[in-house]
């Protein structure tokens, strides 16, 4: 390596966050600062990456990338197969935490709260608009599940494709949706010298309080 983790830093300098430009509640924010990254971020980054993070019986975090793929005034949507890995931490622990960073933009939001599954008509609505290898894959893939090979997972899905060969794939009883529902979030603007903008909403009441956290 020619250059040291150590060594690997770099100035904020784009914008900042102020009081003056935050609502009093924090999801017209996100909305805005969402469609900023829409515009702003250039592929192979997908604005709607977050890192999921939750938590097991035994207290142990996990945490992997998804796409979200619905937002509304209750929360944060995104789709899984109830029966992976992720899907049984939350179902021994309903809360989980979610991160989207946009560096471009030198920004990143972190949001916490509880989880619950969407509906299975919200759920059914997503999955059939998905491509069809999409589909397909729900239901194919044990996800999570220990297999032998590539071969196998490949075998899976042929032997998917000709039970539907003759008609639509319907939505999986095992796949659906989860909605996060937030209690806090925090918006981070990365400024000069580490001294970066921090602000948090907390739902207290069922009213948010914003608050500026110290870099």
């Amino acid at each position: 390596m020619t250059q040291t983790l150590a060594d690997m830093r770099r100035d904020y300098t784009r914008d900042g966050l102020s009081e003056e430009q935050a609502p009093a509640e924090p999801f017209s924010l996100f909305q805005s600062w969402f469609g900023d990254a829409v515009k702003t971020e250039q592929l192979p980054v997908e604005p709607n990456a977050m890192t999921l993070a939750t938590v097991d019986a035994e207290a142990r975090p996990h945490c992997r990338v998804l796409l979200l793929k619905g937002l509304d005034e209750r929360g944060f949507t995104f789709f899984s197969n109830y029966d992976s890995a992720k899907g049984e931490q939350l179902s021994a622990n309903p809360f989980a935490a979610m991160t989207f960073f946009w560096p471009a933009l030198e920004r990143q939001v972190r949001i916490e709260g509880r989880v619950e599954r969407v509906t299975p008509a919200e759920s059914d609505a997503y999955y059939q608009v998905r491509p069809l290898g999409s589909r397909l894959g729900a239901w194919a893939s044990p996800q999570s599940r220990v297999i032998r090979d590539r071969v196998e997972l490949e075998s899976l899905l042929a032997q998917t494709e000709q039970r539907f060969l003759d008609t639509a794939p319907s939505c999986p009883p095992h796949w659906g949706g989860y909605r996060l529902l937030p209690e806090r979030i925090e918006f981070w603007q990365g400024r000069p010298s580490r001294l970066h903008d921090r602000l948090n909403y907390r739902l207290v009441d069922g009213a948010w309080v914003r608050e500026r956290l110290a870099p």
